[in-house]
């Protein structure tokens, strides 16, 4: 390969998926090629972010969206772009986005970033087998659920569950903000119980069906079950079809910190929290979401900070169809960043100087629909 060609070949950013009628699957977007650009290509620069990504294990496919109006035939696709450790891509611009429909180059195509409120699902687990462990819940869990208030804004609506032998209702999505801090208040140190998250787990997804805004599962939990009905296998189906983001914030490390004072001889001893954190990311990875370990209480703040960035921000793309026809069979999506000026891909840096790739998670396509 000539020099010519690898310096046009690098970070071309590719579609990956098959289009699904039922449920749209979505794709990231990524460099094939990370060779040198010309020096003379203006780069976008991102700034400071942590060096590692905040979340454990891998993250699976973004949910994206996108609408047509057959009237107007304007598409709007909101899509999300990040960086190599998940974290949202700012600073691009309109002219930075190459769209393509069916392979052809759309014209006059404006890009806007949204913040979209969500509708979210804060699950608690709150009680178990083992009292010593139990008493680490009541003093973790309150202090959790209140910092998670502080992200919650004003348009959000928000209910809050708890959990052991079986689910309860806290607040549920029609109750105003006025008296939710107070909830946590009530919260003391539980009784022993069987904890069954994944029942729990099954019941918040299903009130979630019913929700069409942007949504969101926020599951404290250290994922050990005890006594559910339903199996794992069961429960990642049901997490894999849901359109729900589930983020999982672990308690394992915490709790398994309390249980070792404890000696070998302690029954809870016999926990596999290994097993118990894999789930918790195999779940994340399913739904879209992402699983945190939580080491120390001074995380939180971070972890909810990069909770929401990932459930709210979105680009937002739309343009006029060139296609003229109203209906059809669906169309394919590509979404390419690129350098004006040039035509070619553009060139990242992060805070460092380092080129970087970007990841584009867009819906591969869309089916036209006919006015109602």
């Amino acid at each position: 390969m000539t020099r010519h060609s690898q310096i046009a070949a690098i970070l071309v950013l590719t579609s990956a998926l098959v289009f699904s009628a039922s449920a749209p699957r979505v794709h990231s977007q990524r460099p094939a090629d990370a060779a040198e650009q010309s020096r003379e290509e203006p780069a976008l620069n991102i700034p400071t972010r942590p060096a590692n990504k905040l979340y454990s294990g891998e993250q699976g496919e973004q949910h994206s969206e996108i609408k047509f109006v057959p009237l107007t035939r304007k598409v709007t696709a909101k899509i999300h772009i990040e960086d190599p450790n998940g974290y949202f891509l700012p600073n691009l611009h309109p002219e930075n986005f190459a769209v393509y429909e069916d392979g052809v180059h759309q014209k006059n195509v404006n890009v806007e970033i949204e913040r979209s409120p969500a509708t979210i699902a804060l699950m608690l687990e709150f009680g178990g087998r083992y009292h010593e462990l139990n008493k680490t819940l009541g003093s973790e869990v309150p202090a959790i659920g209140r910092q998670f208030l502080e992200v919650v804004g004003r348009d959000d609506k928000v209910a809050i569950f708890k959990y052991a032998g079986k689910l309860d209702t806290l607040a549920d999505f029609h109750q105003g903000r006025e008296g939710l801090d107070n909830i946590f208040g009530t919260l003391n140190t539980p009784e022993t119980s069987e904890v069954n998250f994944y029942d729990a787990l099954l019941e918040v997804l299903a009130r979630m069906r019913s929700v069409s805004e942007r949504k969101a599962i926020i599951a404290v939990t250290s994922g050990v079950d005890t006594f559910s009905k339903a199996n794992f296998e069961q429960v990642l189906g049901s997490a894999r079809g849901s359109a729900v983001p589930i983020y999982a914030i672990g308690l394992n490390h915490l709790m398994q910190l309390e249980a070792v004072t404890y000696g070998d001889a302690a029954p809870f001893a016999r926990i596999n929290w290994t097993a118990a954190e894999t789930q918790l990311e195999a779940l994340a990875k399913a739904s879209g979401g992402r699983a945190y370990v939580l080491e120390t209480d001074a995380q939180i703040p971070g972890i909810y900070d990069d909770i929401m960035e990932n459930l709210r921000v979105r680009y937002v793309v739309t343009y006029t169809s060139s296609n003229t026809a109203t209906i059809g069979p669906p169309r394919s999506i590509r979404i390419e960043l690129i350098n004006p000026k040039t035509g070619s891909p553009l060139k990242i840096h992060d805070a460092t100087g380092k080129l970087i790739p970007a990841k584009v998670f867009v819906q591969e396509a869309y089916s036209p629909t006919a006015p109602g």
